[in-house]
């Protein structure tokens, strides 16, 4: 509940004990056990807080009126992420899509697609997954914000022109994910942001094996290879997956995005692990200088 609402445990507890704000049933070991309509209620209840409400004045609303107060807050500008990002987990725990749909478009116009993604997309999704897992929540709901997303960055990267390849001062990366690896909306978040900046971008998407990407890159001649790993290659061979692509790509920047790579202490020269979309965000101007300063000297 801590970490899908961002409300301390200390905090729950007390708003339980004290205002009765939650009923949680327990179990034998008496261990708290949460339902969707506590968490739907404790994310109303942070919104409000969060604006400067007091409990004590929220705990005697209804739960009409602290759900109509929240998704009220959540339309206004303001510089927190929270009451949003509240509204649009309990739109998802109701699997309204089209309420889904108007926040997202909402959040897009005043954001920009790129931090829309970067502030409220993908946090939600974190927040959804360690819920799925706890399992207090079905693979539906998380589904249903993932193809949202899916969509919206599909969409917004069609929209952006596409760089001639004559232009050579235009780095080239090379986006892709390995053989068996399906978690596609990292990769399409970096084919976006980098459209966005005018990079040109093959964009060659999931479950691709190695010889695959090679012979692309051999064509295509990019400076950057860019790929996620979440569940493959197994742990203890993501060195070798990243010496192997070294090897047959070696005129190329090789960025490893995602935990396992994150989690790999012994990646060969070359080879960089991203841990966070931020991260890769950031990078991107410094990998166009480095790539301009080559093509100067040639």
């Amino acid at each position: 509940m801590e970490q899908l609402s961002g409300v301390k445990a200390h905090t729950i507890r007390i708003w339980e004990q004290r205002y009765n704000l939650l009923n949680p049933s327990r179990t034998t070991t008496n261990i708290r056990t949460y339902d969707e309509a506590d968490l739907r209620r404790l994310l109303n209840v942070a919104t409000l807080c969060s604006r400067g409400r007091r409990i004590s004045q929220v705990v005697r609303m209804s739960e009409e009126e602290r759900q109509t107060a929240a998704l009220a807050l959540c339309n206004e500008v303001q510089p927190a992420d929270g009451p949003r990002l509240n509204a649009l987990l309990n739109a998802t725990l109701d699997l309204d899509e089209p309420r889904l749909h108007r926040l997202f478009d909402e959040a897009i116009e005043e954001l920009g697609t790129e931090e829309t993604l970067l502030r409220l997309g993908y946090p939600l999704l974190q927040r959804l997954g360690v819920s799925w897992k706890a399992g207090s929540l079905s693979l539906a709901q998380e589904r249903l914000v993932g193809q949202l997303l899916r969509q919206e960055l599909m969409a917004s990267a069609d929209a952006l022109p596409l760089i001639p390849l004559a232009r050579a001062d235009a780095p080239r990366w090379l986006l892709f994910l390995p053989e068996g690896e399906w978690q596609e909306l990292a990769l399409l978040f970096m084919n976006y942001a980098l459209r966005a900046r005018g990079r040109q971008v093959l964009y060659l998407g999931p479950n691709l094996p190695l010889a695959d990407v090679v012979a692309a890159a051999k064509a295509f001649k990019p400076s950057v290879l860019a790929t996620v790993l979440t569940t493959v290659p197994a742990r203890g061979q993501v060195s070798n997956f990243a010496t192997e692509l070294r090897a047959q790509c070696p005129e190329a920047t090789v960025l490893l995005f995602g935990s396992l790579a994150v989690q790999t202490p012994a990646l060969p020269e070359g080879c960089l692990p991203l841990a966070c979309l931020h991260e890769f965000r950031d990078l991107i101007p410094f990998v166009s200088q480095e790539v301009e300063a080559k093509v100067a000297e040639k």
